[in-house]
């Protein structure tokens, strides 16, 4: 069929299991071709087709309320709600969401570009629902190991006591909780999930609660029914938090799952549909990564499996950078170990991870647990690096402050895709950990500007007995020549192409630094280009140099403006009764949506050329000649 004249789902109602296959093989392929084209996160929704399918086929959304978690497995969602003529473009600016969005769709109920919120916002959606007297189901659907995240276990917890009706749909694909296991298990299962065995159950109920001999008898029955499930159906987990549990259930047999979610729908209190599946199912490059390479990927070309756009010849990506000088610095001090929230392959930590197998801890989807695990390291005299995207870093705050900076204890923080991060969007956006970490005592944070500098803050901060985290972007920088790492002085900046009758003086830091730089040299622009590679502490006796000087200040971030590097260059001066020309470039007070970075810079006009023109009028009002 025509995907791109689906409006909704509900046609889904009218086929059948025949045709629903053929939808499935149709969806796989349209997939493919066009996150070939777009890139995203193709492994996790070819996982998920037929799982969607038959969630559409049996509850009636946007009155049912079915959400995905983590929020990236929503490509058939998508398809089945009217979106698919806008899959071409697919996480580009001001095109079609990676993730559920609410002002995308009336059928995108939640919002989860991170993982594991769904079950928390279940919960309050059946409260919600049960205090207006409603009757719908709320179902979300939890996986690619966002379960055994402790927010899921602590929503589970209280779900169970609750006793409210949630179907949680548990989509196993191997990465997280391990299946259930025996030919017992896979009999009482399925038995439990057959159409028969529960219309003879709530038949049973219905027939003899209508007299107190009746009432006993069924009493008498359903004690022995759940003797018979606590002592012999393996429920694992979900028994321990008081869920009736259905499956495992074949999550690309439609006539499984559909039969199972009717069971489910007609449940009166919260039940678990455990799905089995297999993350990339249908494409062999996807079904054969065991490393988490097509996960999320950039286009690619579909007979070769090869991404169309590579590293660039002569440079590395900042991950890379980073993680292999760990690994370098690790050969020698047997101290340092490798701690990371389920980004092995996002922050290239494979080679480390090969090379000190005793020395490396994936911690799974569990950055608090994973932060306060780096303080318990470094307390007993181990030296952990712990690496986490920016945007996750956030979640581990209370245990950065608590258990880290609190106790000074030398955790080495790598804080990866800092800055923007293009077409994920205003969940993945790293722009916020300056502001929450330069509140933080004894905190040191760094943002290199070169891979030689990065190289030497590594060095410097193992070497150093206190929080030290480095921020670093996304995308690719330079391929450093041999040398000896050095040591840098804490809180000291640098600056470049400096003159004493130079009249413009621009702040930044990070590879803002570089281009910037280049820019103002190639045409010969008398202005001072300051690398403030310590975003804390600040170097003051700079900054009292600057305000002696008869120049206009321009502090230019490409994170937020809210407590950043112009807000502290403000405080400073101000507590100091200094005065200076200044003016901060910087993220409002917004979220910033997906788009390619250089778009985003030039809505909010931080792009370069709109700071060269700044630049030039300074340089003009000073009356100094730019030709």
């Amino acid at each position: 069929m025509n995907l791109n004249e689906i409006r909704n789902p509900d046609f889904l109602r009218t086929m059948d299991e025949k045709q629903m296959d053929e939808l499935a093989r149709e969806i796989r392929e349209f997939l493919i071709q066009n996150i070939s084209k777009t890139g995203g996160h193709l492994a996790s929704n070819l996982g998920v087709v037929e799982l969607t399918i038959a969630l559409h086929r049996v509850f009636s959304v946007p009155e049912d309320k079915v959400f995905f978690d983590v929020g990236h497995q929503c490509y058939t969602h998508k398809i089945l709600t009217g979106r698919a003529d806008r899959f071409p473009t697919l996480k580009q600016f001001q095109g079609l969401s990676g993730f559920q969005k609410r002002n995308e769709s009336l059928y995108d109920v939640w919002e989860a570009g991170h993982s594991s919120t769904s079950l928390s916002a279940a919960l309050g959606m059946a409260v919600a629902r049960d205090l207006h007297h409603g009757s719908y189901s709320i179902v979300p659907v939890i996986g690619d190991g966002a379960l055994s995240s402790g927010m899921s276990l602590e929503a589970l917890n209280q779900i169970g006591s609750e006793k409210r009706k949630i179907i949680i749909v548990f989509n196993d694909n191997n990465m997280s909780i391990s299946r259930n296991v025996g030919a017992m298990a896979k009999g009482f299962s399925k038995l439990r999930a057959g159409k028969g065995y529960n219309d003879l159950k709530r038949n049973m109920k219905k027939g003899l609660i209508r007299n107190s001999f009746g009432r006993a008898v069924y009493t008498g029955l359903k004690s022995i029914k759940d003797t018979v499930r606590d002592t012999i159906i393996d429920e694992g987990i979900f028994g321990e938090f008081n869920l009736d549990y259905l499956g495992p259930v074949d999550g690309h047999n439609l006539h499984d799952l559909i039969e199972a979610f009717e069971t489910a729908r007609t449940h009166d209190r919260p039940v678990v549909v455990h799905v089995i599946t297999k993350k990339g199912k249908g494409y062999p490059f996807c079904e054969n990564d065991i490393d988490g390479r097509w996960h999320g990927i950039g286009p690619f070309d579909i007979h070769s499996g090869r991404e169309k756009h590579g590293t660039p010849e002569g440079f590395i990506s900042w991950s890379a950078l980073m993680s292999n000088t760990v690994t370098e610095l690790a050969e020698t001090n047997k101290d340092i170990v490798a701690v990371t929230p389920a980004m092995v392959y996002g922050s290239c930590l494979q080679t480390f991870f090969a090379r000190y197998p005793e020395r490396s801890f994936d911690c799974g989807i569990s950055e608090e647990h994973a932060a306060t695990f780096c303080a318990g390291l470094a307390l007993s005299g181990m030296r952990p690096y712990f690496t986490v995207y920016s945007s996750f870093l956030q979640r581990a705050y209370d245990q950065i402050n608590h258990d880290i900076c609190r106790m000074d204890l030398p955790v080495v923080i790598g804080i990866d895709r800092a800055g923007l991060c293009g077409g994920d969007g205003d969940t993945h956006h790293g722009v916020f950990d300056i502001g929450l970490l330069k509140a933080l005592p004894n905190m040191i944070l760094a943002a290199p500007s070169t891979a030689q500098e990065a190289k030497d803050m590594l060095y410097t901060a193992f070497r150093t007995d206190h929080p030290y985290a480095i921020r670093f972007s996304k995308d690719f920088v330079r391929i450093p020549g041999k040398y000896e790492m050095r040591t840098i002085e804490t809180g000291k900046w640098e600056m470049y192409n400096d003159a004493p009758d130079n009249k413009v003086i621009v702040l930044t830091y990070g590879s803002d630094v570089q281009t910037l730089l280049n820019k103002v040299t190639v045409n010969a622009l008398p202005v001072t280009v300051v690398n403030c590679r310590f975003l804390k502490p600040i170097d003051t006796e700079m900054l009292c140099d600057i305000a002696k000087r008869d120049a206009s200040v321009i502090v230019y971030e490409t994170d937020m403006l809210e407590n950043g590097l112009g807000a502290s260059v403000l405080e400073y001066l101000n507590d100091q009764g200094l005065t200076m020309k200044i003016r901060r470039f910087g993220i409002p007070d917004r979220y910033v949506p997906q788009g390619s970075n250089h778009q985003l810079k030039r809505m909010m006009g931080l792009d370069l050329n709109t700071l060269m023109d700044e630049i030039l009028k300074d340089l003009e009002h000073a009356e100094i000649s730019v030709h």
